[in-house]
């Protein structure tokens, strides 16, 4: 566990190894390429530097030197400056017409989000068939660099400890990084003096000799190649175009051929629960059908790409308050509540609506929703969103859930702990007359709203294998949240960044020789 010692890296002491001049790269080969300098991409990258030469390719630029990146008094400002091609974080609306945010930045999401950390349960970790001895190496090395224990509670937070366990979200298990029933203080990205460590971070635990970060380049398919000799097609490299230019100029970059009776390295996507199934469909892989709409040539009929991507629902209540609360400035949350038999998680907040007005808002979601969408192509430029539709609320259980769920926020909301805080009483989530259950079920959903904490598309099993290989080619993996079937913990940034290096050691083992 990380302690309130750190070392500071800024865009001067990262750099050798950063560049965003795609033309240093162009026609050269490496190892590894890992496509998507997110949560999981940063680490895994530095993992395999260790001992391999590694291209790692993010769309975004540098998040160092960013306050609205670096500094929790800016948290969600990224929600009220213009979208631009530019800026850390890409909007996208589902078809169900919740809005919704992506990572574009080194770093990906843990750039944009609340910075809460908290680990998966061990349920999670079983399914997922990890080694728990490796996973639990893995999180260490992980929250080594980037994670730091809240020294103090805000007031805000400690009114919110309050609330939670007397709304009934109990046991107060004080802090934990693990992932258990009650109300938690948890991990946090952000240091001491309020300031965010991302994934990008974890970069400076690799090899700089070995380690290329290409920025401001988006990859638009990946390179295969046919043997000719009855085996699947190989990954050989992949194209990139420049993501702020409109030149239509197309590079390529490729693997390194093994030397005799060697080992091929792989491309690695790891664009995230977005970007993964819609590079595998750019490639060629994917329902053909579809891609034919885009004279896509197909490769492998992946019918299960984008199939099974998934949105938590979630219900966000704004609090009553003061005029001189409005000032206060924005904070993520440091305490957690996990709730309903881990069904339901739940939270407050500070969130910026201008650049000096702030709200309180108590934010929930459902912990593990059935309904499961789709996403599709929209366009075969990369740099678009790709149209995604999570078809919340599909299966009936997840409505009863919600249902659950807004009655928890309001059982918070109206708690003596918030409203002596505040100074006011609260209104209830839904007028009264009539029948509070239809009520409910009708504010679920009409204000569906989301966390952030999409997931799936590329679902091991059916995509992937369980070493995340593509089924179907050789030399391709996806490594991210597109492989997960549900949300792990809390929120997925802490395994998400876990597996980057889980995976990573076990990918050097394998090429090793060893188990």
């Amino acid at each position: 566990m990380a302690s309130a010692h750190f070392i500071h890296i800024n865009a001067a002491n990262i750099g050798p190894f950063m560049t965003a001049d795609v033309d240093e790269v162009a026609g050269k080969s490496f190892d590894y390429i890992v496509v998507g300098g997110g949560a999981c991409g940063c680490p895994l990258a530095a993992t395999l530097s260790k001992s391999y030469s590694v291209l790692l390719v993010e769309r975004g630029g540098s998040p160092y030197g960013n306050h609205v990146i670096e500094d929790e008094s800016s948290l969600g400002f990224y929600n009220i400056i213009p979208d631009e091609p530019t800026s850390v974080a890409q909007a996208f609306v589902s078809e169900e017409g919740v809005a919704n945010v992506r990572g574009r930045v080194l770093g990906g999401t843990t750039a944009i989000n609340g910075g809460f950390y908290s680990r998966a349960g061990e349920d999670f970790i079983e399914r997922a068939g990890w080694d728990g001895e490796l996973v639990k190496d893995a999180y260490e090395w992980v929250e080594s660099k980037v994670v730091f224990r809240p020294y103090k509670l805000t007031s805000w937070q400690s009114v919110a400890r309050e609330a939670l366990v007397e709304a009934g979200v109990t046991p107060f298990n004080g802090f934990t990084l693990e992932h258990v029933e009650g109300t938690k203080i948890g991990g946090s990205i952000f240091d001491g003096n309020r300031k965010r460590h991302t994934s990008a971070d974890l970069l400076k635990l690799g090899d700089f000799k070995r380690l290329t970060v290409l920025l401001n380049a988006t990859v638009q398919n990946v390179i295969f190649q046919h043997t000719g000799d009855g085996k699947s097609p190989r990954a050989r490299g992949i194209r990139i175009i420049k993501s702020h230019s409109t030149n239509g100029g197309v590079y390529e970059v490729y693997l390194n051929q093994p030397k005799r009776g060697g080992s091929w390295g792989d491309v690695i996507l790891s664009a995230g629960a977005l970007g993964s199934p819609q590079i595998l469909m750019l490639s060629g892989i994917g329902p053909h059908e579809h891609l034919k709409h885009f004279n896509i040539s197909p490769l492998i009929n992946t019918t299960e790409v984008g199939k099974g991507i998934q949105d938590n629902p979630g219900l966000a209540f704004v609090l009553n308050i003061s005029q001189a609360l409005q000032k206060q400035p924005p904070a993520g949350a440091q305490i957690v509540g996990v709730a309903n038999d881990f069904r339901i998680i739940i939270a407050s907040l500070t969130a910026p609506i201008s650049l000096n007005m702030t709200i309180k808002i108590i934010s929930a979601k459902v912990a593990n929703p059935l309904s499961r969408g789709e996403l599709k192509l929209n366009s075969t430029d990369p740099r678009q969103n790709p149209s995604v539709k999570f078809n919340y609320f599909e299966k009936e259980r997840d409505l009863d859930e919600c249902v659950q769920m807004a009655r928890l926020i309001e059982r918070a909301a109206r708690t003596d702990s918030i409203e002596k805080f505040l100074g006011r009483t609260q209104s209830g989530i839904v007028d009264g007359g009539g029948s509070v259950e239809e009520k409910l079920r009708g504010l679920c959903k009409k204000n569906v709203s989301t966390i952030g904490h999409y997931h799936g598309g590329c679902l091991v099993g059916s995509v992937v294998d369980a070493d995340y290989k593509v089924f179907g080619v050789e030399g391709l993996r996806v490594l991210d949240g597109s492989t997960f079937l549900d949300s792990p913990g809390t929120n997925p940034m802490a395994t998400v960044m876990m597996l980057g290096r889980y995976q990573g050691i076990k990918m050097l083992r394998e090429r090793h020789g060893r188990k």
